[in-house]
């Protein structure tokens, strides 16, 4: 069970708690085990739409799987916004020292900098805030033009509804790719990540078609790409020949069967490798016989 602790600040903004919270309780639902806790300076927290909240004023017991997110605030500034209790930065620290992860949505991204998180790490805001947040955390390197950042378990995304994008990219480093996507598909939204290099998405890339037959082929490679998938099922999934169902996956997504599924498997090996395992282990986790493969598509990849 991993739980995920949202400290809500006054005047938060309730789509940078509810983005998130909805994908957190999604993947909760499809069996993935996780508990969201709400936790503030105060019990009663008002947003900045004007809807109450409750919350708990104690932090409850977390170890270094769990999650701790910071939603953002209304303010035409960082700076005088946001009231924040020293014993709540002084927890989001801890916890980060333990060896827990950090997050922040939008102007949440102020109160890592306030707990003392973001110095020599890369992070991000909303565009209204960045130069402000660079002038504050002069250590901190505020990268602009992107969804969100990860920098030594400490997560932070830009404005607003970018706070899901964060959130299921936490859900496919934690579960795989293909489990980002059911959230993602339940959600009605794309599995995006942000602009760098080494977050971009094969569910990104392939995903912004509006054939179905096609889409319920991906779902099974989705869930599958670890394990051989003969064009023969996938093409009875699809309802069509396998002739057609080549033509019809290549022109929706620009990639065949088989290169849509060794892209899922490049991706999940890079995170496993990303995490510490070796190149034979994360080759086998994802369904290669051995890691030569492996190897060939990443040279590929660049």
């Amino acid at each position: 069970m991993i739980t995920v602790v949202f400290f809500l600040v006054p005047d938060v903004h309730l789509l940078d708690l509810a983005g998130p919270a909805q994908a957190f309780s999604t993947a909760d639902g499809m069996g993935l085990h996780y508990r969201l806790h709400y936790v503030a300076d105060a019990p009663g927290v008002l947003s900045a739409q004007g809807l109450p909240l409750q919350a708990d004023t104690h932090w409850p017991r977390l170890s270094a799987q769990d999650l701790v997110l910071v939603p953002g605030w209304r303010g035409d500034t960082l700076a005088g916004t946001g009231p924040i209790g020293t014993a709540a930065l002084d927890a989001l620290a801890a916890h980060h020292t333990a060896g827990g992860t950090v997050a922040s949505v939008c102007a949440g991204a102020e109160a890592l900098g306030r707990a003392g998180l973001l110095d020599g790490r890369r992070c991000t805001t909303h565009h209204a805030h960045q130069d402000e947040l660079a002038r504050r955390y002069p250590r901190a390197r505020v990268v602009r033009d992107v969804l969100f950042t990860e920098d030594d378990a400490v997560v932070t995304s830009a404005g607003i509804a970018s706070g899901i994008d964060l959130s299921l990219h936490l859900i496919a480093t934690r579960h795989g790719p293909a489990a980002a996507a059911r959230v993602a598909r339940s959600m009605v939204v794309y599995a995006r990540r942000n602009g760098d290099a080494a977050q971009v998405s094969a569910l990104l890339r392939h995903r912004g078609h509006l054939l179905d037959a096609v889409h319920r082929v991906q779902d099974v490679i989705d869930a599958e790409f670890d394990r051989p998938l003969p064009l023969t099922r996938l093409a009875a999934t699809a309802g069509v020949s396998e002739r057609t169902l080549t033509r019809q996956f290549l022109r929706a997504t620009g990639t065949t069967p088989l290169r849509y599924q060794q892209s899922l498997r490049l991706e999940r090996a890079g995170q496993l490798i990303a995490q510490g395992a070796g190149m034979e282990a994360a080759a086998r986790s994802v369904g290669f016989e051995d890691a030569r493969m492996l190897r060939r598509l990443r040279a590929a990849a660049g």
